[in-house]
Formats: structure tokens, C-alpha cells, sequence
């Protein structure tokens, strides 16, 4: 009898790990469970070019129904999985159950909320999803007041666009500076400043306690007794792993779905790949979740590997990227632990890098319209310099990955 692979969750992850199956000579069923009804489709594009109005929804989708038909993938996208029998191999549905021989958790994350009470239902918005995007963006106009909870990526990506399109932008962010868990000080400074110079108001060490409806619109209040008017808010504080299907079952879960460099779960027939996992780093020293398209399709590839029999060694060097007006934000690597921050190029030109260092070894390269500097750190990142430090801000230096060990 053929067997069954299921793969709960119906997103970049979980459509790789069907397509990577396929191409490793798996010849059983595959169901691609996804709670959605939208084919699977790319999220990075929802707070940029879709929401602007650039891109239209269905240029998302990633792999047409063709597909789908002639690699025997049995996409579902009214197939939310309840809850799973891992003695028995069932997955349990609305609809009954689903028996399976391989299975494959991909669930990714969902947005995070509130930790208060009587949110209103109307005008507040998060942003995961195109249906949240469809939502959203008419309140993005001129003439609208707009007040973003949260400034990292989704909530910079977003006022970019908003202030861009008209709107009145309000960011309230609780940390001291924007973009706090993802880069250095220098390039939030620089961030934060370019927004505020586009019209963006940025109120930074400000905490939110609760969003009031009044007859002129919505209140964000926020401490000190601040109250910041609107006519809708978007909470964009990050995200959550969907872990409880696992732990329900028994597996290991601590802030993400834990599995190995194998991508296998603390029950070894079951493996998880993309934003919901967490995984020891030997690059890092540490257990990392990644939210990236990088992480979700190449873990995804490991993940179908192991099901194929493999042993695959999963330790990636993470890089990402956001869209804020013209500037491109390229990361790689992760900047946590540096005790150096040398920049190269002029923040001024809106063109410059900032390389993080643990001593010489070089961890992390944050890259603002410098795609060259990007794809140059990602060979040599890990390596130490082995000349004076501050050579690498020389812009003189063309060949500056040659200051590094080979």
C-alpha cells in the first residue's frame, strides 16, 4: 500500500517540502493541508508591493494548478487540522480524519496580539495574510489617520507605504529605538530618521494601554495618559509560532516547534520545517526561529530530505531584507553578541553598510542599497580579519573581502 505524507500548513514551507518530495522520488499520496482558500502563495510582498496597490494578490500564488496536477499534490485549502493522534497516525478535521504514514508540520506563525482587554473589532487590523492586506489597505489613503503599533519590519514597511500614499502616520513603538531585535543602533538611528524626515511620526519608549472607540474614530492610549487619534491601528508586534498542534501532541516546543539539524522533532518520525521550528545554531551557539523565506525553503528542503531517507545537516546563514521608500535593507547573519560596528559608505547617500564584529570574526552585515556588500558578506561571514579593523570603512577598498582569512 502507497504511503501518505501530510504536510500540515499550506505555505512556502510546506509547498517546498511536497515539491522536494516529488524530486527525491517519493511516489506516495501527498496532502498539503492549508487553512486558507488561497493556493499557496508568498508573503513578503503583502506589506510592500500588494499593499501599495504595485502588485496584484494573484501575482503571490507560487505554483499554478498545473502543478499541483502533474506532481499528484493534493492541495486543500479548507483543511484545518485540529488536532493529532501521533499513536494512531491520524490527524483529526472538522470533516473527520486523515490518516497518514509521514508527516510534516509547517504551520508558521500568526500575528501577535494584544495582551489587553476590550480591543475594538472594528478599524484595528494585523497584517499576516492577503485577506488582512485586502482589509487594510483602504484606510492607507490620503487624509487618513493611521496609528501603527510596533516598529519593526511589517510596521516600517507598512508606514512607508501609508505616509507615501498620504496618509497621517503615527508610530508608537515601546522599545528605544525602531528595528530593536534586528539591527544596531546605527542603522536604527538612520531608519528612524529617514522616516521622520518623510512625515512619519515616531514616538519611541511609548507603551500602549488600550485603544478606545469614540464617536470621531479610535484612540490609542498610551502611558503618561497620551492618547494618539485614528481612524484605524495596525498591531504589528510581531509574531507568534503555531505551536499547539504540537505540544498537543507531545512534542517539544520552546518558543517554536524544537527540531534538529535534520529538522526531525522530538519524535523522530515527525519533522517540522520553517518559521514555527527552533533549532540549535553551531554557526551561532544558540537555539534560533527564523521567519524568512530563506529559512522556510531551505529548511524545507532538509525537512523532505530526512523523510527521504537522508541525514542532512541544517545550519544556515540567515539573511533578509525589507522595502521602506527607495532603500533596501539587505541582513546577513545575526547581529546579536557584537561588541563592534564599523560602517562602510556614507549614511548620507543612503548607500552604506554596517558590519558587526565578536572580536575580528565577523557575524552579521546589515546593507542599505548596497546589494554588492550583501552578497559578498553571505561568502564571508564566520571569517576573521586579519588586518586593522577599520580598513574595511575605506570605500577605496574595492576588494575588501580579501581583509578576511580565506
Amino acid at each position: 500500500m502507497a504511503e501518505h505524507c501530510l504536510i500540515i500548513g499550506a505555505g512556502q514551507a510546506g509547498l517546498t517540502v511536497a515539491q522536494s518530495l516529488r524530486e527525491h522520488g517519493f511516489t506516495g499520496a501527498i496532502t498539503l493541508a492549508g487553512d486558507e482558500p488561497h493556493a499557496p502563495y508568498q508573503r513578503p510582498p503583502l506589506s510592500k508591493k500588494v499593499l501599495s496597490g504595485e502588485m496584484a494578490p494573484e501575482r503571490l500564488v507560487l505554483k499554478p494548478p498545473a502543478f499541483f496536477a502533474a506532481q499528484a499534490i493534493n492541495w486543500r485549502g479548507d483543511l484545518a487540522i485540529r488536532n493529532i493522534d501521533i499513536k494512531t497516525g491520524r490527524a483529526h478535521h472538522d470533516g473527520g480524519t486523515i490518516a497518514y504514514d509521514r508527516l510534516v508540520l509547517a504551520t508558521g506563525t500568526s500575528a501577535r496580539s494584544l495582551s489587553m482587554r476590550d480591543v475594538p473589532k472594528s478599524g484595528v487590523f494585523t497584517l499576516r495574510g492577503i485577506d488582512d492586506v485586502m482589509l487594510l489597505r483602504p484606510h492607507i489613503a490620503a487624509g487618513h489617520r493611521l496609528v501603527i503599533i510596533g516598529a519593526g519590519y511589517i510596521g516600517l514597511e507598512v508606514a512607508a507605504i501609508a505616509s507615501a500614499l498620504g496618509a497621517d502616520v503615527t508610530v508608537i513603538e515601546a522599545a528605544p529605538r525602531v528595528l530593536a531585535r534586528s539591527v544596531g543602533v546605527e542603522v536604527s538611528r538612520y531608519f528612524e530618521s529617514v522616516h521622520r524626515q518623510r512625515g512619519v511620526k515616531i514616538e519611541l519608549g511609548v507603551t500602549l494601554e488600550g485603544i478606545e472607540t469614540t464617536p470621531q474614530g479610535l484612540v490609542a492610549v498610551a502611558g503618561g495618559g497620551r492618547r494618539f487619534a485614528a481612524d484605524a491601528v495596525l498591531i504589528a508586534v510581531g509574531s507568534t509560532p503555531r505551536t499547539e498542534l504540537a505540544a498537543a501532541a507531545g512534542l517539544s516546543v520552546d518558543d517554536g516547534i524544537v527540531v534538529d539539524s535534520a529538522c526531525r522533532t522530538s519524535q523522530e518520525h515527525i519533522v517540522a520545517a520553517g518559521d514555527c521550528t527552533r533549532f540549535f545554531s553551531t554557526r551561532y551557539q544558540r537555539h534560533v526561529r527564523l521567519e524568512s523565506v530563506q529559512n522556510a525553503i531551505d529548511q524545507a528542503k532538509a525537512a523532505a530530505a530526512t523523510l527521504a531517507g537522508g541525514t542532512p545537516g541544517y545550519d544556515p546563514l540567515p539573511w533578509f531584507w525589507s522595502d521602506q521608500f527607495d532603500l533596501k535593507l539587505q541582513i546577513a547573519g545575526l547581529s546579536q553578541g557584537h561588541d563592534r560596528i564599523i560602517l562602510r559608505g556614507n549614511p548620507a547617500s543612503h548607500m552604506f553598510s554596517a558590519f558587526y564584529f565578536a572580536g575580528l570574526t565577523l557575524i552579521a552585515v546589515d546593507t542599505i542599497n548596497r546589494p554588492r556588500d550583501h552578497m559578498l558578506a553571505r561568502r564571508v561571514i564566520g571569517r576573521a580579519l586579519r588586518r586593522d579593523p577599520d580598513e574595511i570603512a575605506r570605500d577605496d577598498i574595492d576588494q575588501w573581502e580579501t581583509l578576511f582569512e580565506g
